[in-house]
């Protein structure tokens, strides 16, 4: 066991009183290496879209069938989503998420969405395979063992079954959603994923609005999910994308848009740059509501420690973590899972820092 107690590590005289200049800090080789490889991707804008208002399963607290956007009608015709995405194109947007309830269910409104914008993410529970054509990452959930996917998903077999459809699949990243009650099942789930190659990154089950049941965490298990995120880091390094300080920003007693100050419309009222300008959520029937428009929509802001929320709001925050080098790696490290995670092709570096950096304040 790795790290038996983390701790996060307050600013130090040594990195509170003085003052770095970026250009000091980059003067370590290494941070200037890995922020020379991030860098090339300040171009993606990301918008999200829900392909269909169908699944194949029903999890407890889906986002999806809470809100009004379940209710939407499906737009199901090709050349509809082929105009929408050349208008995206026009906007500025160059990396579209694909979700709703179950994508796969769409397989030629994936296809089609590929053909326009050829950097993306699909969020699939992966039990029907997307065909090898639609080249965007694949973001299979997992939500335990077998034994929790029928308790809590209705699925029988689901990470065999999962893994038979994606198994050498490139564009596979299993993502681990840690629950209050499924943080130990993660070591049945990595022995799984690790005998075939397996790619997986960590979520965090966040709270739909008003959900009050078994599967929202508490300051406990926020703190062991935390450690255990940290040791099997360890225990499986050549199959988990994740970092430290990921670790650290998703667990934290404090939600994302507290610690970090939530970029996405539904949060910030600013339309005058970044995600508060660019971003939309379109629903099956190619609408959207700015007042709405989130990455997890219908999601309690207060609990949310998504992993896809995160990709945006912490890369956002450079300044705020260019103050030091060690904070400035911790966050170096996280864009670098992030892009893994999220791009086609990219690779993760070894991690720049092992500490638990506590998360800056807002400047």
């Amino acid at each position: 066991m790795y790290y038996p107690e983390q701790k996060e590590y307050p600013r130090t005289p040594s990195n509170t009183h003085k003052i770095w200049k970026f250009n000091d800090i980059l003067a370590d080789t290494k941070i200037k290496q890995r922020w020379e490889k991030v860098r090339k991707y300040f171009f993606l804008r990301e918008s999200t879209y829900d392909m269909t208002n169908r699944c194949n399963i029903r999890c407890e607290g889906c986002y999806y069938y809470e809100g009004e956007k379940q209710f939407a009608r499906e737009n199901l015709d090709p050349e509809a989503w082929r105009q929408l995405m050349q208008a995206e194109k026009v906007r500025g947007i160059t990396y579209v998420v694909l979700a709703g309830a179950e994508p796969a269910l769409a397989p030629d409104l994936l296809q089609t969405c590929y053909q326009e914008i050829q950097l993306g993410a699909i969020a699939s529970n992966g039990l029907k395979s997307i065909p090898a054509t639609v080249g965007y990452k694949i973001h299979i959930s997992v939500w335990g063992n077998d034994n929790t996917s029928r308790l809590v998903r209705g699925a029988q077999d689901m990470l065999k079954r999962q893994i038979e459809n994606y198994n050498g699949d490139s564009r596979a990243v299993f993502v681990y959603t840690f629950t209050r009650d499924n943080i130990g099942q993660i070591y049945e789930a990595m022995d799984l994923l690790a005998d075939c190659g397996g790619k997986a990154t960590f979520n965090m089950f966040s709270a739909p609005v008003g959900y009050k049941g078994r599967l929202r965490h508490t300051p406990e298990s926020l703190r062991q999910t935390r450690l255990t995120m940290t040791d099997v880091m360890h225990r499986y390094p050549d199959n988990v994308l994740f970092s430290s300080y990921s670790a650290v920003a998703h667990t934290h007693q404090f939600g994302l848009h507290d610690l970090y100050k939530c970029s996405y419309p539904r949060m910030n009222p600013s339309d005058d740059l970044g995600l508060g300008r660019s971003f939309r959520q379109y629903r099956t029937d190619l609408t959207w509501d700015r007042d709405a428009a989130c990455c997890v929509p219908d999601t309690d802001c207060a609990d949310c420690r998504h992993y896809a929320a995160g990709s945006a709001v912490v890369t956002a925050r450079l300044f705020r973590h260019a103050t030091d080098p060690e904070t400035f790696s911790a966050w170096l490290d996280y864009v670098d899972t992030y892009l893994a995670v999220w791009v086609m092709g990219y690779q993760k570096g070894r991690n720049l820092s092992d500490q638990s950096v506590s998360p800056p304040e807002q400047r």
